[in-house]
């Protein structure tokens, strides 16, 4: 099983992301490599962690000044578990978050990562913190009559999809020609193309979806029941997770030990995320383990 949300880093992000691993500050609290195997000791003593986030709701975003979402909700409550009190974030582009993770701008990415094998050659993630099938959004009454990408193939519908996002290798699998595939910056692109008629479905995970409908209450649009797409005979459910610099095993160890407890949890998991869109249906089996995701 291999799974998405962003799953794919653009070409410069990686060799930026290869070219920062060189970094070796060793300040006290920078988080820099060569300090990582105390860092958990050092952020209890400084009682903060930095966090990047990519601005993107609803899992990490700010609002009215505050950092919000899924991942700094379940973050701030875990990093609180383990004596460290503050998150302080950093607001990066998606695609620049693992490079300025690894050179040391932040400890821990809080943005809903998808945990994928290539990103797993680069970063370690926790266990993972959601899953989230993927689904469309379309206008009012699915002019289009489409379910799934499969059906988005057949009736030669327009498909949009987030820069970066896995969602273009699903609907090139499912046999979306290229020229149908339209790429969009932000989800309120997405909405605001299908509105224009510029693109028939707005594929992106349900739970995206359905905080987008949600924030734009008065749009004509709905979003169809969530799918899990297939490519290459393998079911590619999202799961997203924190990411951590390799060699910050300790920390991510600790962070995992506090992230099962919430996850173990679907009533503390919902108490804590549910005013995101996050439900019952969301929380990880305890069978999803993120070195079979890393795996592919």
């Amino acid at each position: 099983m291999t799974l998405g949300r962003r799953g794919f880093l653009t070409g410069a992000a990686l060799l930026g992301g290869l070219a920062l691993t060189s970094c070796t500050r060793t300040e006290a609290g920078t988080g820099a490599p060569q300090g990582d195997g105390k860092l958990l000791s050092t952020l209890r003593e400084q009682g903060f962690v930095r966090v990047g986030f990519a601005g993107e709701a609803p899992y990490g975003f700010q609002d009215g000044g505050e950092l919000a979402g899924e991942a700094p909700t379940l973050h701030r409550e875990i990093f609180r578990a383990l004596g460290v009190r503050e998150l302080r974030p950093t607001l990066a582009e998606f695609g620049a978050l693992i490079p300025g993770l690894l050179a040391g701008r932040f400890d821990v990415v809080s943005a809903g990562m998808a945990i994928t094998p290539e990103r797993c050659a680069k970063v370690i993630f926790s266990e993972p913190e959601f899953v989230s099938p993927t689904a469309l959004m379309v206008r009012k009454g699915n002019p289009k009559g489409v379910s799934d990408l499969e059906s988005c193939a057949a009736k030669g519908a327009t498909v949009g999809v987030l820069t970066a996002a896995v969602e273009a290798s699903y609907a090139k699998a499912a046999g979306v020609p290229d020229g149908s595939v339209k790429t969009l910056a932000k989800q309120q692109d997405g909405l605001d193309a299908l509105l224009a008629g510029r693109i028939d479905a707005f594929a992106l995970t349900a739970i995206s979806l359905r905080w987008l409908a949600r924030t734009n209450g008065d749009a004509p649009v709905e979003v169809g029941e969530a799918f899990v797409p297939v490519v290459g005979g393998a079911r590619q459910l999202g799961a997203g997770g924190a990411v951590f610099r390799p060699g910050a095993g300790g920390l991510r160890d600790a962070f995992d030990r506090e992230l099962l407890k919430i996850t173990g949890s679907p009533d503390r998991f919902v108490g804590l995320v549910g005013k995101y869109g996050f439900t019952a249906r969301e929380v990880p089996p305890r069978s999803l383990r993120t070195a079979d995701l890393c795996a592919g």
